[in-house]
């Protein structure tokens, strides 16, 4: 079964495509054709994605699912007139929502992504200093880090501590264990005074081997025993200094994030 699933919004599509997803997802066997459209603030371009969905909905024989988070009344009139299933995220929560506090919502376009807010500038200060501070970098500043995922390289990492500054401004690095800092029992000397920042992924060898593989096909680096050797050791070391760790074989990246800010504690930046 094959379903074809619409994202309208008049800013990024973002946050109907995120829920709308995520609903979706309950369906399993349906298989679902995402189409975004975003940035839909004109009439011009409220019909014509209205002349996108009919024209969708008599190719399949179906009805397409309209998730939208619009706000201009005109618009949404217009979007009415199509002969997608309409499912507005903003009415369905903003009415409830300002009876629960007791305040009315200043039903605007983009806040969630304003480039102005306290919350935009700390993702992007978050994620700057993701990117100055990963893979063990030259001159790495671990004193303003909020979290510090350690591992063997490949583990996931990098992917985890970008993901947790986009989305929570947190501001995370991280340290590749080397075959070098596997020689002593203790722990690299950039890391030492910032255990209790540490956090640690670990993987399966024969998963870490594949993606090692198509990086440096046919190297050391990417064979089975190295992979063993690696993963055994480093996991011996987090074990003895105690610092907690999950296995990322079988995890995506959100599910990675979840668990770090479970753990660790941490909250977030608002701004």
């Amino acid at each position: 079964m094959k379903r074809t699933a619409f994202f309208v919004s008049d800013g990024t599509g973002i946050t109907a495509e995120t829920l709308g997803e995520a609903l979706l997802a309950q369906f399993e066997g349906v298989e679902f054709d995402f189409v975004r459209l975003p940035y839909v603030d004109t009439e011009e371009r409220a019909r014509d994605a209205v002349a996108r969905i009919d024209a969708i909905a008599a190719r399949d024989g179906e009805r397409p699912i309209v998730f939208d988070t619009v706000i201009d009344q005109r618009l949404r009139q217009i979007l009415a007139s199509s002969h997608g299933a309409m499912f507005d995220i903003f009415s369905t929560f903003l009415a409830p929502l300002e009876q629960a506090i007791g305040a009315p919502s200043t039903f605007s376009v983009g806040r969630v992504h304003d480039p102005h807010s306290g919350l935009y500038h700390a993702r992007i200060e978050a994620v700057h200093y993701a990117m100055s501070n990963d893979d063990g970098a030259s001159g790495s500043d671990y004193s303003k880090a909020d979290v510090i995922l350690v591992g063997v390289s490949r583990s996931g990492k990098t992917p985890s501590c970008i993901y947790l500054a986009m989305q929570f401004g947190v501001h995370a690095a991280n340290y590749p264990i080397t075959d070098d800092d596997l020689q002593s029992t203790r722990l690299p000397p950039a890391l030492a005074r910032y255990q209790d920042r540490l956090f640690g992924l670990t993987i399966d060898p024969s998963r870490l081997a594949e993606i090692r593989e198509q990086r440096r096909p046919g190297s050391r680096y990417a064979s089975l025993r190295q992979c063993e050797d690696e993963v055994r050791q480093v996991e011996a070391m987090l074990r003895r200094h105690h610092v907690p760790h999950l296995n990322s074989t079988r995890m995506s990246v959100e599910e990675i994030a979840t668990r770090i800010l479970m753990e660790k504690r941490l909250r977030g930046r608002k701004g």
